[in-house]
Parts: structure tokens; C-alpha cells; sequence
């Protein structure tokens, strides 16, 4: 790329996100990497932006449309959004609150939906959408309100790609399986080692191997 495309990663302070924002840069783009964590966010990129990868920091609340909207339109173009950003609590089925509940599906869902809506508005042709889901949309224990809002992220990705087809804008979604991250690490630490225990391998992803399907999902080519 000779003229950087610009790429657009919520959820980028820490975990899969900044994995995800780290990797695209390598690959070649602007990434502008968006986060409410504003600290957390800086501190994080400083490191890459020394090594020379072009990334920039802009403080963004996924839940605010004018917070999204404002960094969006400080860029000329919007190539590839990667809607990462997310939260995780763990709770039982029969102790959960309505509050927690709502909050989830607040975060993960309509999160993911306003940065999605915001940038395809803001696409042409050969743009692209990934959003991250999760293979606890097949189902769990103790987070009945995480399997129900990255459900709704599967559907509507799966909604996106269909109405945007015609502007030939992709969308897909990466579901990663149980990965190493500050989220899954707030889980009981026995409650972490079983769920590692699980994995074909024996142990979590980490959030690079996901940055690898997101780099291919978001390559012009």
C-alpha cells in the first residue's frame, strides 16, 4: 500500500482488540485505534508507534453515536472497521439481573452495531466489516447474558453482509474460541483453568492468533 488505508479497531487498549489494531498495522494501514480507556489506550500504542507502525489513539465511547461519529468523520476515508470492543461478567443464570443483563447486550451488541452503521455509511466499494463474536454464542453456563449478546452479534453480521453486499461491502465475524485475555482473566482463576482445560490444545488462544483471521478478513485482496 503505498498510500496507508485507514483502519478503524474499538475495543484497541488491550486484549484481542489491541492485537488485532497491532497486526493491521503491520499489514500496512493507518490504524486508528479506539478505546473509552483513554490512559490504558495511549500507553499501549506509545510502544508500537516507536517501532513505527502508524497508529493513532482516539478516546471512544462504542455506546455514544456522537463520540463515534466524531472520530470517524477527523479521517478522510474509512477502509475497514473492526468492531472488538466488549465486556464479560460472570454470573449464574438464576442470580442475574436485569441491570447486568441489559448492560451486556448495551456494550456487545449495540457497541458493535453504531461503529459498523457509522463506518459503512462512510464506505465504497471493497470496504470492510468484522465484528468479534464468540464460540460462547453456541451456548455456556454462568453467562447466560454473554451467549445471548454475542448471539446477537452473530445475527447481525450475518444481516450486515446481506443488506451491503450490493455497495460490495464485506462483513464477517470472527468467533474466537476461549482466549488468553485481561476479560477472561477477570474470571475465577478455577474457573479459567477449566475452561483452558477444554480447548482442543489443552490451553486459551492467544489474542495474536485471532489478529491472524481478522488480518485476512480485512485484506484488499
Amino acid at each position: 500500500m503505498n498510500t496507508p488505508l485507514n483502519a478503524f479497531v474499538t475495543g484497541a487498549a488491550q486484549g484481542i482488540g489491541l492485537a488485532i489494531a497491532k497486526r493491521l498495522a503491520q499489514d500496512g494501514f493507518h490504524v486508528v485505534a479506539m478505546d473509552r480507556q483513554a490512559d490504558v489506550l495511549v500507553a499501549a500504542l506509545k510502544p508500537l508507534q516507536a517501532q513505527g507502525l502508524r497508529m493513532s489513539a482516539a478516546v471512544v465511547d462504542v455506546c455514544d453515536r456522537a463520540s463515534v461519529h466524531q472520530a470517524l468523520q477527523a479521517h478522510a476515508r474509512v477502509d475497514v472497521m473492526v468492531c472488538a470492543a466488549g465486556i464479560y461478567n460472570d454470573a449464574r443464570f438464576l442470580e442475574l439481573t436485569e441491570q447486568a443483563f441489559t448492560q451486556m447486550l448495551q456494550v456487545n451488541v449495540v457497541g458493535t452495531f453504531i461503529p459498523a452503521q457509522e463506518a459503512a455509511r462512510r464506505m465504497v466499494a471493497g470496504g470492510r466489516i468484522v465484528t468479534i463474536s464468540s464460540r460462547g454464542a453456541l451456548g455456556g453456563t454462568r453467562f447466560a447474558h454473554y451467549v445471548a449478546s454475542k448471539s446477537a452479534v452473530v445475527g447481525l453480521t450475518r444481516a450486515m453482509a446481506m443488506e451491503l453486499r450490493d455497495k460490495e461491502i464485506a462483513v464477517n465475524s470472527v468467533a474466537p474460541g476461549f482466549t488468553d485475555t485481561p476479560m477472561t482473566r477477570s474470571a475465577p482463576p478455577e474457573m479459567f483453568a477449566q475452561w483452558e482445560a477444554l480447548e482442543p490444545r489443552g490451553k486459551a488462544a492467544s489474542p495474536d492468533e485471532i489478529a491472524h483471521a481478522v488480518s485476512f478478513l480485512a485484506s484488499p485482496q
